[in-house]
């Protein structure tokens, strides 16, 4: 063999991937929704309504699927299960929010691409039919990440986003809800007996993760209140490194706690480089890699950062949920209520929507 030939083999022996190429690796692809959390029991839901709800999910947790499963990318996939779910009165979010004190419904909503961590969020808006397609324009045009009100909705007008009255969003059972608070000075989760936020959280088949969540809030919120919903990093995270993240709970919890980003960054250093020469872990389990020799991120892992940061939610009174998607294609619930209305599939056939803890 000549010379050059010979060097230029060593060269790309030197420089090939340290993994064989996996043409499975690059289909795998999963999602995980979720439509609220909270007091959810089985005893107090009827038969029927709990079809409903199944099927609502369902419906959801196909349209995202449906994406992922034709190649298509994360971002679309959570924006296509949320959709439907703002568009459905039985969820807190877009048509069937609920009412503020004031008797108007203010939606929020946060969208983040876990490539670059482009994120858009947008917060007190009262006539975008999705918010969370307002979310996703902010995180397009890239001048700015959180928009709010008034100047949210111009914005959402100069990029075509479709418009509504706010009459669009209005349901009876929101408008007597609201009635029972003020009339017998409930909080809002006596009055609700659940945080009803919606979500979704998605790998794509080419590695890239996505999360979005979409709100109207809490019963008879006043003086503009904001959750952690459209917060980045309280509500809603992604980033390829880890994981991404939709949160739905006692919202004033989550971002002092900082959730999304807290479980995130747990999940990045939990995911470190190995050297090549590592033995057992304290247990005597070999510890799993992924490609690059990094520590895979398995469920049980997945589900112990979740579990410690829900856990430090509650130390300080707060409760509610997450779902999480990893690089690796986990799609983990972590709640610490009676129920949260969730769904996950993925490219191994999995495909299962639950609402109680017991499920």
């Amino acid at each position: 063999m000549p010379r050059f030939l010979l060097l230029s083999a060593c060269l790309l022996a030197a420089t090939a991937p340290a993994h064989a190429h996996d043409p499975a690796e690059e289909q795998r692809w999963s999602i995980a929704i979720h439509g609220g959390a909270g007091v959810i029991l089985r005893e107090t839901m009827t038969p029927e309504q709990q079809a409903d709800y199944e099927a609502a999910l369902q419906a959801a947790l196909d349209a995202g699927s449906q994406v992922l499963r034709s190649g298509g990318s994360a971002m679309d996939a959570v924006k296509a299960a949320i959709v439907p779910m703002e568009d459905d009165p039985k969820f807190n979010a877009g048509r069937g929010a609920v009412f503020t004190w004031d008797g108007v419904n203010e939606l929020d909503a946060a969208i983040m691409d876990g490539r670059d961590r482009s994120a858009g969020a947008v917060t007190g808006v009262r006539t975008v039919k999705n918010p969370i397609l307002l979310a996703e324009a902010v995180k397009d045009d890239g001048r700015h990440v959180f928009l709010s009100g008034e100047g949210a909705e111009r914005f959402a007008q100069d990029k075509g986003i479709e418009i509504t009255e706010p009459g669009w969003f209005e349901t009876q059972r929101r408008k007597e809800a609201l009635e029972r608070l003020k009339t017998n000075e409930l909080s809002a989760l006596d009055v609700d007996y659940k945080y009803g936020t919606v979500g979704a959280v998605a790998l794509e088949q080419h590695g890239n993760l996505a999360a979005g969540t979409s709100t109207g809030g809490l019963t008879g919120k006043r003086w503009g209140r904001i959750g952690d919903a459209p917060v980045i990093g309280a509500g809603t995270y992604a980033d390829n490194r880890s994981c991404a993240i939709s949160a739905t709970g006692a919202g004033e919890y989550f971002i002092r706690v900082g959730v999304a980003q807290e479980i995130c960054t747990r999940l990045r250093f939990s995911s470190r480089t190995l050297p090549s020469d590592t033995g057992p872990d304290e247990t005597g389990d070999q510890i799993e890699t992924a490609p690059g020799g990094r520590v895979a991120l398995t469920g049980a892992i997945v589900s112990d950062v979740a579990d410690a940061v829900m856990a430090e939610v509650a130390e300080l009174g707060g409760d509610g949920g997450v779902i999480v998607v990893t690089p690796e294609g986990e799609a983990i619930f972590s709640f610490n209520t009676p129920g949260m209305y969730r769904g996950r599939a993925n490219s191994d056939g999995l495909n299962e929507v639950a609402i109680f803890a017991s499920d």
